[in-house]
């Protein structure tokens, strides 16, 4: 997730396994070969006939579609939209199993490349017709877009009381921009109707059932689709998941906690170090110290540091554990009023779960005039439900957040959105997340994962009875697919083979830097060898809006 990309650039953008686990479990069956048959009035769209051909550009290695479905299901013989469709063969179609549905997140991630990232980094593209699709607002879709309006804030990590009326003009102009230019669509661009759609791609497909691989809010898709379809689904797996109880504002709030949760973690691993950093003996003199830095940065920035930056950078810098002893070198020299190194221009690997489909979206418009316009999903699927309508609600938690979880832009989260000023109704409720009628799934969850915090994958395996594999000490925000052997293996084992892991069983992160603790001798520590911390947190913000980004 990241935070809306209605408000003020900068809110914009500020929202390996080292061995393989045992793999018990039993086989799991498909269960029942038929679907329900859908509605009659529903039958042309599922019994339409998709007219294939090459993908263009960057998925020229794909044939892609575009089916129409209904706006409204409820009433479908009114206004119709497009849905774009993408698809990678099974390369053994004699051990074919079926077609794998997948989402990235956002909402408003393009999942057109997902069939192209999966055949790829994972062994599914054998057995597998991967197929993926721009959800209903989203690219290659019918669109929905909104007015970009002026930033009315002030850039700023810890903002004073008296700014707090900026952030909520700047709301309400974002949600004003939005009902002007999204038209009748956008009370029907939605978590329900975009599980819908899902559906008439697996009936135009000629598909029983659907296999899915959900990243971040497209777990939150994947659980909504079983909960409606749970006949038409055969196996999931719901990587970085939402939690089912937070949707939308609580899950924004988590994410806060968890930055600051990853910091106290850096902060103790430090102080544990301190004969090598010298940052301080305890958690407590560690973050005091970066709170010094914080305070000093505000009076006078040292390079392109300001206290906003710092409090980016310490975030995500302590997300990252193999970032850990880069971020206490650079809160050292900091301290000493030292100007970190600059930045290598080489930018760092994301996962395809963290890229940024938002800023690539912007980057369209802009080529074709409309720089005055953005993605307005995000702005709309986060109001499909309630958010508070009192100022006084959130300028209460605004000053919380602020002082208490600066780290990774605390009090963005806190602070209202458009959808404080929703000018639609929602067509219906949210959707009950259940599993009854299809097979059990995965869940995986990182410890230290800030976009889509821990608690938020055991709380789904518990709604839905999947078994959960947690990530231990790491921060990464998607993991199949990625570097995480023991994390591929059993999710290969289940998606290829119907094996289950244990039901619930843990993998190991990425490492911590390898620096003794004291009172070991002390040794110079350097800079990690790839990427500085200062390169890896603007990697992240510039090119993938991970600091902020929610799903």
């Amino acid at each position: 997730m990241r935070t809306s990309p209605s408000v003020g650039g900068w809110r914009r953008v500020a929202t390996a396994g080292i061995g393989v686990a045992t793999l018990l479990g039993v086989a799991v069956t498909a269960g029942p070969a038929a679907s329900a048959a859908p509605d009659p009035a529903l039958a042309q769209f599922y019994g339409q006939q998709p007219a294939w051909s090459a993908c263009e550009g960057d998925l020229a290695e794909l044939d892609c579609a575009t089916l129409v479905v209904p706006l409204d299901y409820a009433n479908p013989g009114a206004e119709q939209i497009a849905v774009t469709v993408s698809r990678k063969k099974a390369s053994d179609q004699e051990h074919r199993r079926g077609v794998l549905l997948s989402n990235p997140g956002g909402p408003g991630g393009s999942g057109l490349v997902m069939p192209k990232y999966l055949a790829a980094k994972t062994e599914l593209g054998k057995v597998y017709d991967l197929v993926g699709f721009d959800p209903r607002g989203v690219g290659k879709s019918t669109a929905l877009n909104c007015e970009t309006r002026p930033a009315l804030a002030t850039e700023d990590s810890r903002p004073p009381d008296a700014d707090f009326p900026q952030w909520v003009a700047e709301a309400r102009q974002a949600e004003e921009g939005c009902n002007r230019a999204a038209g009748g669509i956008r009370p029907f661009v939605n978590t329900p109707n975009t599980a819908r759609d899902l559906d008439v791609i697996r009936g135009v497909l000629g598909e029983p059932k659907i296999n899915y691989l959900g990243y971040s809010y497209g777990t939150y898709l994947g659980a909504v689709y079983g909960s409606l379809f749970p006949q038409n689904l055969d196996r999931s797996v719901l990587d970085s998941s939402v939690h089912p109880e937070w949707v939308w504002r609580e899950q924004f709030k988590a994410q806060a906690i968890a930055y600051r949760k990853d910091v106290e973690a850096w902060s103790a691993w430090v102080a544990e170090r301190n004969g090598t950093f010298k940052l301080g003996s305890s958690a407590g003199e560690v973050l005091a110290g970066v709170e010094k830095v914080s305070s000093a940065l505000f009076v006078k920035p040292v390079g392109d540091y300001t206290r906003t930056s710092f409090d980016g950078a310490m975030g995500v810098g302590a997300r990252y554990r193999p970032l850990w002893s880069d971020l206490a070198l650079i809160v050292g020299k900091l301290r000493d009023g030292a100007a970190p190194p600059a930045a290598n221009p080489t930018p760092a690997p994301v996962s395809r779960a963290e890229v940024d489909d938002a800023a690539r979206a912007g980057t369209l418009l802009a080529g074709l005039g409309l720089a005055n316009l953005h993605s307005g999903v995000f702005d709309t699927v986060t109001c499909e439900a309630d958010w508070p309508t009192d100022l006084g609600v959130y300028y209460e938690e605004m000053r919380v957040f602020r002082d208490r979880y600066p780290y990774g832009y605390g009090v963005v989260r806190a602070a209202p959105t458009t959808c404080a000023f929703r000018s639609f109704t929602p067509p219906e409720p949210l959707v009950k997340i259940k599993r009854d009628g299809y097979p059990v799934g995965l869940v995986i969850q990182a410890e230290g994962d800030a976009q889509t915090q821990y608690d938020s994958g055991p709380a789904m395996s518990t709604r839905l009875r999947d078994n959960l594999i947690s990530v231990a000490d790491d921060g990464t925000h998607g993991q199949y697919g990625g570097h995480n052997d023991c994390v591929n293996a059993q999710v290969n084992h289940y998606l290829l083979d119907g094996v289950l892991p244990a039901s619930s069983s843990s993998c190991k992160g990425d490492p911590r830097p390898n620096v003794a603790a004291d009172p070991a001798p002390a040794s110079p520590v350097q800079p990690s060898a790839g990427a500085t911390l200062e390169q890896s947190v603007r990697a992240f913000i510039d090119n993938s809006g991970l600091a902020t980004r929610p799903f």
